[in-house]
Parts: C-alpha cells; sequence; structure tokens
C-alpha cells in the first residue's frame, strides 16, 4: 500500500469535503501540520469543523483558515494569540465548543480506540457541565465527554518510515499521537522519511497502522512569543 505522496495537495486529494470534521495536531505554533493547512486553504475547501488545541495565530496554522472563512467550528482549549479567532467568536460569525485540554485530548484518544464516551470530573460545576449527563460513582459527580471520530486527521511528526511508523521530536509530540489516532483517515507531513526497517521499535511513538498519506517538506517553525533576556556582561 502506497503511503508516501509528492506533496500536501496530492496527499489529501480525494479526502476533502465541505462540513467535514478535521482533528489537528500541534499545541500553539509547536508541532502543527503547517503544509497540510496551506493545502486545505489552497483546496478552499469550507463550512469546517476543527478539533484543536487552538488555531494558530492569525496568518498562521488554522488561522489561515480563518482568515479565508473556510472554518464554521472549533473544538478548542485555548483562544489566546489569535485576535481574529476571538473576533469572530465574539461577533457570532465562528462556533466554538470550549473543552479543557485534558478533556479534549482524551475525546481524541477515545475515538481512536472506538469508544464512544466516558466519565470525568473535569468540568463538574462550570459552563464546561452544561446540557451534559451527570453520574456519580463512589460519591463523586462526574460528567460525560463523547469520543471524537474526525473524518481526517492532519498531524506533523518528525520521522517517518515507509511504512508510517512516526517519531515526534519533543513537545511536538502533544495533541498529535491522539488526533493521528481518531481520523478515519490520518495524513501526516514529517521532516525525515527512512527505510522501513530503520527506526528503533522503542521509539516509535504511534504505530504506521494509524497512517494512511505521508509527505515529507520544509517547515518554517515559528516562535509563538519569543522572549530573551540581554547578556549579563552587556
Amino acid at each position: 500500500m502506497k503511503k508516501v505522496y509528492g506533496s500536501a495537495a496530492e496527499a489529501l486529494d480525494g479526502l476533502l469535503h465541505d462540513g467535514m470534521l478535521i482533528a489537528a495536531g500541534g499545541f500553539g505554533l509547536c508541532g502543527i501540520p503547517e503544509l497540510l493547512l496551506e493545502a486545505i486553504k489552497q483546496a478552499g475547501t469550507k463550512d469546517l469543523t476543527f478539533a484543536s488545541n487552538n488555531a494558530g495565530v492569525d496568518d498562521f496554522g488554522i488561522g489561515i483558515l480563518l482568515q479565508t472563512k473556510q472554518v464554521k467550528k472549533m473544538i478548542s482549549s485555548y483562544v489566546g494569540e489569535n485576535a481574529e479567532f476571538m473576533r469572530q467568536y465574539l461577533s457570532g460569525e465562528l462556533e466554538l465548543e470550549f473543552n479543557p485540554q485534558g478533556t479534549l485530548a482524551e475525546r481524541m484518544r477515545a475515538g481512536g480506540a472506538g469508544i464512544p464516551g466516558f466519565y470525568t470530573k473535569t468540568g463538574v460545576g462550570t459552563v464546561i457541565a452544561e446540557g451534559k449527563e451527570h453520574k456519580e460513582f463512589n460519591g463523586q459527580t462526574y460528567i460525560l465527554e463523547e469520543g471524537l471520530f474526525a473524518d481526517l486527521a492532519i498531524v506533523k511528526a518528525w520521522k517517518a518510515d515507509e511504512t508510517g511508523n512516526l517519531v515526534f521530536r519533543k513537545t511536538a509530540r502533544n495533541f498529535n499521537a491522539p488526533a493521528a489516532t481518531c481520523g478515519k483517515v490520518c495524513v501526516v507531513e514529517v521532516e525525515e522519511i527512512v527505510p522501513a526497517g530503520s527506526l528503533d521499535p522503542d521509539h516509535i511513538h504511534l504505530p504506521g497502522i494509524y497512517v494512511h498519506r505521508i509527505i515529507k517538506g520544509a517547515h518554517e517553525k515559528r516562535i509563538e512569543q519569543r522572549t530573551v533576556r540581554k547578556r549579563e556582561n552587556a
């Protein structure tokens, strides 16, 4: 089965349609599938729902799709760093389903494991719990959260072999692994593709069984908030 494709557009060919749900990896600007997001922008697919920790910044990450009004709804934990995200939400142009970060990660993981729902204490007594089923276990109240089943997962990894086994680099692991598992189809962009069998099995973070298509590309790797301090001898 062919998994390696020549470009982001080629890897997404036949997978995109209006109104779909896309799970996207990354945290802030760390480990985001920037090439695949640009290809979705170029494809013009609209009325999209994105499940992602956040929406990048105004001109990078999912933010580029907010600029073109291709996103209808965000399932996210964080709105900061993106003025257009905030503007569209406050003006009623964009639907927003807030999820605590751990809950969002677990919803993705549950979907990938075929689990339709789970109970958690996170959010009990807050607006997060409104309209959700409550149940007591051992005298403690929990709320029911649904597993997340996406039409497409797009993630960023450091290395892949030709069969789709993935290695993430340090904190870029973040939401990428659970997001990859919950999509009907998973497309991955990587910095390096190595021959099958060359990765140490103990170093593989996500097995290739979850990965359907891979592309290799050059990545910009922006820094969200660059902070530096003066040298002490300056």
